[in-house]
């Protein structure tokens, strides 16, 4: 059931654009330590004020007036921006993985079992009938605007066409490209959506079981990973966000999680925390030699136990057997 729109506040705005120094003094006017002034304003010009202000957080006193613990330094908002930036590589890295393996499975199940390359242009393996139009329409759309584009082969011989340029400008029936090619088009959106409006269940199962979940919990994960992709695409605070929707813990002993009893409190299950787990265990089907777990821990092990906080990571994390088996 769609969720009914919130209203919308009664308040004017009508604050004023700040300068560079203006917001520079802001922040020092917080408790903010600048020992150098020059270097601050640079960071400040190039990364932006409100992205770098809100880094500032874990750090303040708790006062309407948002001042900050005596000591802390622009270092301090720097450090935990960098280490916010380096979580979002490794956590792009594995929802790639996810991504692409379930594009794969998706398209090589529905062709090979309905013996049908175009399977996807077909009603009848969908629930919804009006959010498949509106699929095939974004499909239509995408294949209309390449042939209206400048050709992707470049004079050098370097740049070769892409497989749906090709199609397009090689065959003209079908209209839409084989399923293999509309797979590569979609956003992690549309293929979630995709994934949800299957109409028949053994399809559903037959995807997830393809990266080692059970169907309600690949649908639950991608929803996830949508939010998160889209955080990190953007750039966004992902370390201590509130995602807003959360990756649902599985039940059945065959989809790979924490060994422990209580290994993830309740306090965790709405931080970053759980989605951690949940790549690391597709990582275990589809990519089971990866060093992922290894370079998350190399990220987190020399971090203050606030940043662990933050994700609503244990101390003892680690200790679990579903990481420590990864380990050295």
């Amino acid at each position: 059931m769609p969720q009914s729109m919130r209203p919308r506040g009664s308040l004017s705005f009508n604050k004023p654009p700040l300068t560079l120094d203006q917001l520079a003094d802001r922040l020092i006017g917080r408790g903010l330590e600048v020992p150098d002034r020059e270097r601050a304003d640079r960071y400040l010009r190039h990364i932006g004020y409100y992205r770098l202000s809100p880094y500032a957080i874990p750090f303040q006193q708790g006062g309407p007036d948002h001042a900050l613990r005596e000591g802390t330094s622009f270092d301090d908002l720097l450090d935990l921006y960098v280490f916010d930036r380096a979580l979002r590589s490794i956590v792009m890295d594995a929802i790639e993985r996810a991504e692409v393996a379930v594009r794969a499975a998706l398209t090589d199940h529905m062709s090979t079992t309905y013996d049908d390359p175009f399977w996807y242009v077909a009603s009848t393996h969908f629930r919804d009938s009006g959010k498949h139009a509106r699929f095939v329409r974004i499909v239509r759309d995408t294949c209309e605007a390449r042939l209206r584009g400048t050709p992707d082969a470049g004079d050098d011989g370097l740049v070769h066409r892409s497989a749906l340029e090709h199609y397009l400008t090689t065959y003209g029936s079908p209209e839409l490209p084989p399923s293999w090619l509309m797979g590569e088009m979609l956003t992690i959106g549309q293929l979630a959506s995709m994934y949800r409006n299957l109409k028949q269940r053994a399809d559903r199962t037959a995807v997830a079981s393809s990266v080692g979940l059970n169907a309600p919990v690949l649908e639950s994960w991608l929803t996830t990973y949508v939010r998160v992709r889209n955080i990190c695409a953007h750039h966004g605070r992902l370390w201590n966000v509130g995602l807003g929707v959360y990756p649902a813990i599985p039940t059945s002993p065959t989809v790979p999680w924490l060994a422990g009893t209580g290994s993830l409190p309740d306090r965790s299950k709405k931080r970053l925390y759980p989605v951690l787990i949940s790549l690391q265990s597709v990582l275990y089907t589809v990519s089971p030699r990866s060093s992922w777990a290894r370079r998350l821990h190399d990220l987190l092990d020399s971090r203050p136990s606030m940043n662990l906080r933050g994700m609503g990571i244990p101390e003892e994390w680690v200790e679990d057997q579903f990481w420590s088996k990864l380990l050295p």
